[in-house]
C-alpha cells in the first residue's frame, strides 16, 4: 500500500522560495563577479539551475553551473565527479545545492572535490531542510524548514509536470 502524498509546497511557493534564496545569495556575495552553483545530480542540479536563472534576473553576475555526480546510496564508496574541471572553481565562492537536506550524508561527501582545492567560500543551499542531520552539515540558505520523522519521505518534483514538494 502506497502512503498518501501531502502537498507541502506548490509551484508558486517553490518559485517564491527560490527567488528569496537567490536574493540572499546575491546579498551575501554582492561583491563577487562570479559564483559557482554546484548542484547534486537529479533534483539538486535542477534546483541549482533554477537558482542560477533567478540570480541572473536580479544581478549581473557570471554563474558557473556545475553538476556533481555520485552514488547517493553509497557516497563514501562512490567516485564523485564534476562536469567542469575543478581548477575553474579555485578561489571562487561555491554554493552547493540540493533539493532536500536529510541526514547531511550526501552533502558532506559532495564537499570532497571542493575541499581538495582552495576556494574563497563554500555555502550550502537547500529547498527543504528536514533538520535530521547526523553529519556536520548546515545549510546557509533554506527554502522551507520542515520537522519530520525518520520514516517520513520528502519528494521533490522540479522537472515533471507541475513543480511541487510532497510529504509521504
Amino acid at each position: 500500500m502506497t502512503a498518501a502524498k501531502n502537498l507541502v509546497l506548490d509551484e508558486a511557493q517553490i518559485r517564491q522560495k527560490i527567488r528569496r534564496i537567490a536574493y540572499e545569495i546575491f546579498e551575501n556575495n554582492f561583491s563577487e563577479n562570479r559564483l559557482v552553483l554546484a548542484g547534486i545530480e537529479g533534483q539538486g542540479y535542477l534546483f541549482a539551475r533554477l537558482l542560477q536563472e533567478e540570480i541572473e534576473t536580479i544581478a549581473d553576475k557570471e554563474i558557473l553551473l556545475v553538476k556533481i555526480s555520485l552514488d547517493k546510496q553509497a557516497p563514501s564508496q562512490s567516485a564523485i565527479s564534476l562536469d567542469h574541471p575543478v581548477e575553474q572553481m579555485q578561489g571562487q565562492v561555491i554554493i552547493l545545492a540540493d533539493d532536500v537536506l536529510n541526514t547531511g550524508r550526501t552533502l558532506a561527501y559532495s564537499l570532497k572535490p571542493f575541499l581538495q582545492n582552495p576556494v574563497k567560500k563554500l555555502e550550502i543551499a537547500v529547498l527543504v531542510n528536514r533538520s535530521l542531520t547526523t553529519f556536520p552539515v548546515q545549510a546557509k540558505y533554506t527554502g522551507y524548514e520542515l520537522a519530520t520523522t525518520l520514516s517520513d519521505h520528502i519528494e521533490v518534483a522540479l522537472s515533471e509536470g507541475t513543480p511541487a514538494v510532497y510529504l509521504r
